[in-house]
């Protein structure tokens, strides 16, 4: 541009000294960019924006470069503090697992002795415990009552005409000489004496019948226990035999474990068992008996556990559990230090450098507050005790020392 003035250029309108200060203030760089562009014949703005382009670049490049070499020597940083255990041999007890149902070690069907009554009263529900002897239900006895009573009556008769029958062949044998009754006369009385002699015998037979059928009419409690199931419904008149309860004999339940052919021969009675129920209790038994032959079809044996009374413990249900057959030593961890990752147990080891390496394990049973580890890790390395969740292979890890704490025998 020129000045309106002149129709001169500003520049030189500005004086020559002013822009020989401002030529001492620039870099070399910045210099020898435009020199270039200048020998290509850019235009002068051109020339002025990629020069300070290019010099913009590499100022911002050299303080991240020099920045990189403190951070290169720096130690890496630690991603979690950590304290480190090692595998302990344990003495823990040899056990056999099994699965199996809970039954009644013996179970009562109480049924009705008499037919063509009708069920009037029923005194007892299912889980009630009962006492030997003890009324379940009655039945109306009002026709077995006037049974019984037409029953007195007949051998009542049948007694009367005995005591007839029995005068007149006394009479008949003290005539027997004179020649008063003759001999066939003599037998018919003697005959007649011990007819009648044989129906009150009949009477007396059937009059203890009715008496028993009244006594039917009470449904009793062949042995103390616990009523498992009642089908009783009163009104009903039901047939002689029909089942009326269920009774589990003495309350007494039993775990029928169904134990492999090859292992039946390791389990003998009196040998202890723990069960786990569905809600997660322990209840222990003893073995009662061992089923002496195994099912062909499954080729496993019942092994008959008696149970203690519990709560928890319910016939019918199934039932995890497993017998003691010995003790022996294991490797264990703290349970803290196995984490459990897609299905699979792990640990993390701890390396003469701090640094953390993933490795998978096989795991057994819990035993208190320790696992045992199968297979997997050799029993002089050191393990993440807790934390092992928030880490991963080649994490950097402060190890802290802690005391030991004295591990303890498993315990059944």
């Amino acid at each position: 541009m020129r000045d309106a003035r002149r129709g001169q250029p500003r520049g030189e309108l500005l004086g020559r000294p002013h822009r020989a200060r401002a030529h001492q203030h620039r870099p070399a760089l910045f210099d020898g960019v435009m020199a270039h562009a200048g020998h290509h014949g850019l235009p002068l703005q051109r020339r002025v924006a990629q020069a300070a382009a290019l010099a913009l670049t590499l100022a911002l490049a050299a303080p991240a470069s020099q920045a990189q070499a403190p951070a290169a020597s720096a130690p890496a940083k630690a991603a979690l503090t950590v304290s480190v255990v090692s595998p302990v041999s344990t003495n823990v007890p040899t056990v056999l697992p099994v699965n199996g149902n809970i039954a009644a070690w013996q179970e009562a069907l109480i049924g009705s002795e008499v037919n063509g009554l009708r069920l009037a009263e029923v005194r007892v529900d299912v889980g009630d415990s009962v006492r030997r002897g003890q009324v379940l239900a009655t039945f109306a006895d009002d026709t077995a009552r006037a049974e019984l009573a037409q029953g007195q009556a007949s051998l009542a008769e049948a007694e009367a005409a005995l005591v007839e029958a029995a005068a007149n062949a006394a009479r008949a044998r003290e005539l027997q000489d004179s020649g008063a009754f003759s001999a066939s006369q003599i037998q018919q009385y003697q005959t007649l004496e011990q007819t009648s002699r044989a129906r009150v015998a009949a009477q007396r037979a059937a009059l203890q019948t009715l008496q028993l059928r009244l006594s039917h009419a009470q449904v009793l409690a062949p042995d103390a226990g616990v009523i498992s199931a009642r089908s009783a419904t009163v009104g009903a008149v039901v047939p002689a035999g029909q089942e009326l309860f269920r009774l589990i004999r003495g309350g007494r339940l039993e775990w029928r474990a169904e134990v492999t052919g090859t292992e039946l021969t390791k389990l003998a009675p009196g040998m202890r068992a723990t069960l786990t129920t569905a809600g997660g209790e322990k209840v222990e038994g003893t073995v009662r008996a061992v089923a002496p032959s195994v099912d062909p079809a499954t080729r496993n044996g019942i092994v008959y556990v008696d149970l203690p009374t519990h709560s928890a413990v319910r016939a019918g249900t199934f039932a995890r559990g497993e017998f003691e057959l010995g003790r022996g030593s294991a490797l264990t961890l703290p349970q803290s230090a196995v984490v459990l990752r897609d299905g699979f147990a792990y640990v993390f080891l701890v390396s003469a450098d701090n640094k953390v390496v993933q490795s998978k394990v096989d795991v057994g049973r819990r035993l208190g507050d320790r696992i045992e580890v199968i297979a997997g890790l050799p029993p002089t390395v050191r393990v993440v005790e807790t934390g092992g969740g928030f880490l991963a292979d080649g994490d950097t890890v402060r190890v802290v020392e802690t005391a030991a704490a004295p591990v303890k025998s498993a315990q059944k």
